[in-house]
């Protein structure tokens, strides 16, 4: 009878767990496989079986290659960029003896703030008439068109991204840099070495872990872009920051393709765990290098 009780209160703990993993991911993930091979438009209640269609339509498509490939051009940016800040705060917040943590929460801002509104403060700092391209037309003799060229376009929105986020990725490197034992930096200092040599010797080879998961989860964060583009670019220029996300989101709710819009998420998905595996497998290898185990 007493186990029976305990299984029984074990299961009123689980059951909610499981119901909202039921609704939340089972059932919609059924529910877009499903509408990978019909044709629907959100609103008729026939669903129309196309098969294959879908799928080969989506290779097919310049607007879905180009979404492809904004992940890899953002990327480019970013990953350097919030690397550097990130890294950059942590180090800074730990060389402080006392109000770590208010500092810790100051640079975390960013990140707890609205992407609209940041997005709608970036838009107004590199309007044509704001103060930063006035004094920039000062310098070089013209405003740049930020949002208006592909480059541009896609360096605003990874330094926007980047500067987003350093924040939350400076406190996962605090903590790392936190549990490197004091008695390396002393050897090394034994030994002659700098802080340069010290930070590339033992710093960045005991942040292993931390930029381990930094990395996955940057990566991640790539093929999920929505808001930024969105609200700045629209995906322009000539698609040069069209993402996944907004293909996705244009062909669901603007073109009522319901259908057609789960092929491009299932593509989506491919490319984030195929992205992700391979940089898995290269941070291992690198890991190993530095004398870390799997």
């Amino acid at each position: 009878m007493r186990g029976n009780r305990k299984g029984l209160t074990g299961w009123l703990f689980v059951i909610p767990y499981i119901t909202f993993t039921a609704v939340f991911f089972v059932i919609p993930f059924l529910w877009g496989l499903m509408l990978i091979f019909s044709k629907w438009n959100l609103i008729s209640p026939v669903r129309e079986f196309v098969g294959l269609g879908n799928l080969i339509e989506a290779l097919q498509s310049r607007r879905v290659w180009a979404a492809a490939v904004t992940p890899f051009k953002v990327m480019g940016i970013f990953l350097p960029a919030v690397l550097i800040m990130s890294i950059g705060i942590a180090v800074l917040i730990n060389s402080f003896k006392k109000m770590q943590g208010l500092l810790a929460v100051a640079f975390f801002l960013p990140y707890l703030a609205s992407g609209v509104a940041m997005s709608l403060v970036v838009k107004g700092v590199v309007s044509y008439t704001s103060p930063v391209n006035s004094a920039i037309a000062q310098v070089i003799g013209y405003v740049p068109d930020w949002l208006g060229h592909p480059f541009l376009a896609i360096l605003v929105i990874a330094l926007m991204i980047a500067w987003r986020f350093s924040g939350y990725y400076a406190l996962i490197f605090l903590s790392g840099l936190q549990s490197i034992p004091q008695e390396l930096y002393e050897a090394a200092q034994i030994d002659g070495a700098g802080r340069i040599k010290s930070f590339f010797k033992i710093t960045l080879p005991q942040l292993y872990p931390a930029l381990y998961s930094v990395m996955i989860l940057a990566v991640g964060l790539m093929f999920g872009i929505f808001t930024e583009p969105y609200m700045l670019t629209g995906g322009g220029p000539n698609l040069a920051t069209h993402t996944w996300y907004l293909e996705i989101y244009y062909q669901a709710f603007s073109a009522l393709r319901a259908g057609y819009a789960s092929s491009i998420a299932l593509y989506n998905a491919i490319a984030v765990f195929i992205v992700i595996a391979i940089v898995r497998k290269l941070m291992q290898v690198w890991g190993r290098a530095q004398g870390w185990e799997d």
